[in-house]
């Protein structure tokens, strides 16, 4: 289990909790400086903890990274009721040996022609903080939860965990 050097006791959580969801909202700022929100499949974190996606040269948000390298990763597991943002720097690599390294048959879906497909490139992420909420499995619990705040008009009580993470 990779400690990914975070000083953070939640940090370890929050990496568990990201390496499951397979899908990550990204959002960069646009040219306009509007927010642009994209899915992205994500690959398992890096020993550093950097995340990593794979992407196109020619894809739009390059173009938006090189202006601006702020970005966001929103993940949802709505069946486990588990929800994670991180905030981090990214990075364009378009080294071949680390897009190979980095390579999973996963991304063959948006990348046909395998890893030596010339268009292929990496956004890595250098997480800064990040915020999670583990909520109890159970969608019974939750509305239970809700349901006697309604009656009682007592904010319910066992609504999980929500945590800040710093990930510098």
């Amino acid at each position: 289990m990779h400690r990914h050097g975070h000083g953070d006791p939640h940090a370890q959580k929050l990496y568990e909790m990201i390496r499951d969801m397979k899908i990550a909202m990204m959002t960069t700022i646009d040219t306009d400086g509007t927010l642009h929100s994209r899915p992205m499949y994500s690959q398992e974190a890096d020993e550093n903890g950097d995340l990593w996606f794979f992407t196109k040269v020619q894809s739009p948000k390059l173009t938006e990274i090189s202006r601006d390298n702020e970005v966001n990763l929103a993940y949802a597991d709505p069946d486990g009721q588990n929800y994670v943002s991180v905030s981090g720097k990214a990075e364009i690599v378009r080294d071949r040996a680390t897009i190979e390294s980095k390579w999973t048959e996963g991304a063959r879906a948006w990348f046909p022609d395998g890893k030596d497909d010339p268009s292929i490139a990496l956004i890595r992420v250098h997480p800064v903080k990040g915020e999670y909420w583990d909520s109890p499995s159970s969608t019974l619990v939750h509305l239970y939860g809700y349901a006697k705040a309604a009656v009682t008009g007592q904010p319910p009580t066992d609504i999980g965990d929500r945590e800040k993470v710093d990930l510098r």
